[in-house]
This record gives structure tokens, C-alpha cells and sequence, in this order.
């Protein structure tokens, strides 16, 4: 869809730069015109231009109609297709940066609406303050290790760790005054399934470091992990979880995007989905049939 649009504008581009061509050449001849073979030449150019823009805007008219039917089925299917796919799984959330509402409620509704339920959500106050979080980290015996200059790495696998396993949370205890910018739900219960999102700039230093082992950790702890973030995003963090080991969807806050996390968090193949040039396995993951309702 996107590289039709780019199409027409090169098009466009591409005629403005023919018309501005003629006129310049008009203007350095000493006749004030060009020759006839050369002015056919050019009008003939300008006249297949049109055409293949014309083409091309009628594809892309095409393909929005067609996207615009896609959705209207996702949206009307939505229900059926996750109804009952989360059931009793309990999810944990985490965000990178301050919680974006829009995210929120479509993962939020997207796990509800398949039964699960969200237990717990974390925001990381970023960028990190490295020195408060060691003084923090110092203040507690068995956590000084912690507070070592190249520990970073294990301060974000604690991190990740014991965002799914919940109990006790003693990295996350001594570092919420510093790292926590919001929080919702109680650390105790165990997560079936983990969703990242941040809708923060790209970090740099110590906070990248610190974040990037706190992704890696998250496939690693044996349940489903997926990052995801809005339709249309810039900056994305779609690569920065794609090389962490993470599933990914980059259209949460639509149909398709909150099934294919449904679908992920409750283990079908992992995989990078959407419509953005991201998303290498596709829109969805395969679709097993719905479990049956009681």
C-alpha cells in the first residue's frame, strides 16, 4: 500500500522535474522554442507519465478499498477468532518510557477480550539514572553486587526476570523510587506471557545497555514475549526487539494487531508480524482453530 503511494510521488517528482526541464530549456534558446523533434520527445514523455500515473493511482485506490474490506472483516471476526485463546493466563506488561494510552488499551482489551487478564504493568522511568540506582542497590546487602560499575547487564536480566516470575521483586523493590514512572497490579503472580512496548525515543549508554539485557532476558525465561508498538510509529522499536529475540507486532492498536498478539501470547509460532517492511513472517501468525466454549 505505502509503495504505491511513494510511487505516485516519484511520478509526480519525476513530471514537475520534465515541465520545469521545458520551460528552462524555452527560456535558454535563442529562438525561445525548442526543436520539433525535441519538443515531440518531451510531450510524449510528460504524455506516458500521466498514464503510468494515472495507473498507479487507480492500483492504489484499489489496494485501499481492499485494505479498507480487510479491516471491516478483522474487526467483525475480532471476537470469534480470540474468544477464549488467553483464557486464565495471566499477562505481564512493561513499558519503556511513559505508558501510551493508546497501546495500553488495545493490548489491555486485546487480552481481556480473549480471556487472560493483565496482572501486572510496569513503566520505566528513562533515561535511567545509573549513580541513584547503584547508591539504591548499595543500601541492600544482598543486592551490593548489583551496584558494581559493569553490572548493567545483570541488573537488566534481574529485571526481566522477575517481571515474570513475580514472588518476591527485590531488584524491582529497590529500584522503583528511581526506575518506576507508573505501575498497575501486584508483583506476585507468576506471568504466563510478557508484552513489551516503548513508546520512548531510542536510548542511549547506559540505559540502552541496561534495556537491551532486560529484552534478551525475556524469551529466555520460557513464556511467550512480544514486542509491540502503534500503527505508523517512527522511531520504531521494532528492530531493537527483533534483535533482543522477541516476537514483534508493529500494528497493535488495530484488529489484525491485537489478534496476531492473542495469537502469540498464547503460543503460536514465533515471528515478526504487521504491515510494516518489519514484519518478515506477515500480517498473522497461522491461525489454529478457536478452543471450544463450554
Amino acid at each position: 500500500m505505502f509503495d504505491f503511494r511513494y510511487h505516485v510521488a516519484s511520478l509526480a517528482a519525476v513530471f514537475v522535474a520534465l515541465v520545469i526541464g521545458i520551460l528552462v530549456g524555452v527560456g535558454l534558446s535563442g529562438k525561445g522554442f525548442v526543436d520539433d523533434a525535441e519538443r515531440e520527445n518531451l510531450t510524449n514523455e510528460i504524455a506516458a507519465l500521466k498514464r503510468e500515473r494515472d495507473d498507479a493511482n487507480e492500483q492504489l485506490e484499489a489496494v485501499g478499498r481492499r485494505q479498507s474490506a480487510v479491516e471491516d472483516y478483522a474487526a467483525g471476526t475480532y471476537p470469534a477468532l480470540v474468544a477464549g485463546r488467553l483464557e486464565g493466563r495471566r499477562v505481564a506488561v512493561l513499558f519503556v518510557g511513559p505508558v501510551s494510552s493508546r497501546v495500553w488499551l488495545a493490548v489491555d482489551g486485546a487480552v481481556r477480550r480473549a480471556g487472560g487478564t493483565v496482572v501486572r504493568m510496569r513503566a520505566l522511568r528513562v533515561p535511567i539514572d545509573t549513580r541513584a540506582a547503584r547508591d539504591a542497590l548499595r543500601r541492600r546487602p544482598a543486592l551490593s553486587a548489583l551496584a558494581a560499575p559493569d553490572a548493567l547487564d545483570d541488573i537488566g536480566e534481574e529485571l526481566g526476570r522477575e517481571l515474570v516470575e513475580g514472588g518476591r521483586t527485590p531488584v524491582w523493590d529497590a529500584l522503583a523510587g528511581h526506575l518506576v514512572e507508573e505501575r498497575v497490579g501486584v508483583s506476585v503472580a507468576v506471568a504466563d506471557a510478557v508484552v513489551v512496548a516503548r513508546p520512548e525515543k531510542p536510548q542511549q549508554g547506559a540505559t540502552r545497555e541496561l534495556l537491551a539485557a532486560l529484552y534478551e532476558t525475556l524469551p529466555g525465561t520460557g513464556v511467550p514475549a512480544v514486542g509491540v508498538e502503534r500503527e505508523g510509529r517512527t522511531s520504531s522499536a521494532i528492530p531493537a526487539f527483533i534483535d533482543a529475540g522477541l516476537s514483534t507486532v508493529d500494528s497493535v492498536d488495530t484488529p489484525a494487531g491485537q489478534l496476531a498478539v492473542v495469537l502469540l501470547l498464547a503460543g503460536a509460532d514465533s515471528g515478526n508480524y504487521g504491515a510494516e517492511e518489519s514484519a518478515s513472517d506477515g500480517i498473522l501468525p497461522p491461525v489454529p482453530p478457536a478452543p471450544a466454549q463450554p
